[in-house]
């Protein structure tokens, strides 16, 4: 079981000596564009990364320096990685770029070809299908694909994380990744988490009694005046 940073103690930090650690710190996300995320949920979200580079500091001083960074839709590793997280304008790459200015790796954590496969599996499953036999099939191939995806994050880990090593791992909350027996994984939970979870139901919820609430939209009634432009000439074929 994950155990949360805010509970280690100096004392039981020795707990941690030879052994490989990773924290893990969920991905926050609005399914918005950012302009378009509420100033309070903006706030919000600025205050989780604000408090989880204070916990992520934390560590460095309690179980060892951080050596190894792991982030989810990142295929590549280095200044191309963080170079996709800035251009991808994700709210983790100060947090990412500070730690590999000290000694931390950013390391390539995702399959490309197994991450565009989930993508585009993922479009496809947003569209309407007629056939519930494709709607199965797709969703089948799609668990599958996942299933690979986060294998791969795992095995990325496994083979790079080092013993007496700490690692960070920052990776959506619904993620399915097995990590290794031996990786004892530290959960980064900062009180703004919490916070960001009522926020987005919050808002979702009166997002959903707006669209609730608003009017279906009536279609114009045909003017029986003018004649349809679009209509063919009943003489045309003639």
């Amino acid at each position: 079981m994950a155990e949360e940073l805010s509970r280690i103690t100096r004392p039981a930090a020795g707990n941690y000596q030879g052994k490989r650690k990773l924290l893990l710190a969920p991905m926050i996300h609005v399914p918005v564009p950012p302009d378009a995320v509420p100033p309070e949920g903006a706030e919000i979200m600025a205050r989780y990364w604000e408090q989880v580079d204070v916990q992520v500091r934390a560590v460095q001083n309690a179980i060892g320096t951080i050596s190894h960074v792991y982030h989810e839709n990142t295929p590549e590793g280095g200044e191309q990685g963080l170079g996709y997280l800035e251009a991808s304008g994700q709210a983790s790459h100060t947090l990412v770029k500070n730690l590999t200015e000290s000694e931390a790796a950013l390391e390539p954590a995702e399959s490309m070809e197994i991450m565009a496969e989930t993508l585009d599996l993922q479009r496809c499953l947003m569209q309407p299908l007629m056939s519930q036999s494709v709607a199965t099939r797709l969703q089948e191939w799609f668990a599958d694909a996942n299933r690979r995806r986060y294998d791969f994050i795992a095995e990325t880990i496994d083979s790079t994380l080092a013993d007496d090593e700490t690692g960070l791992l920052l990776i959506n909350e619904r993620h399915q990744v097995q990590f290794p027996a031996d990786i004892e994984v530290i959960y980064v939970a900062p009180p703004a988490l919490d916070e960001f979870r009522r926020w987005l139901q919050n808002w979702t919820e009166q997002l959903q009694r707006e669209m609730a609430a608003r009017p279906d939209p009536q279609p114009d009634a045909p003017d029986r005046d003018l004649p349809d432009s679009d209509a063919p000439d009943p003489d045309e074929n003639a």
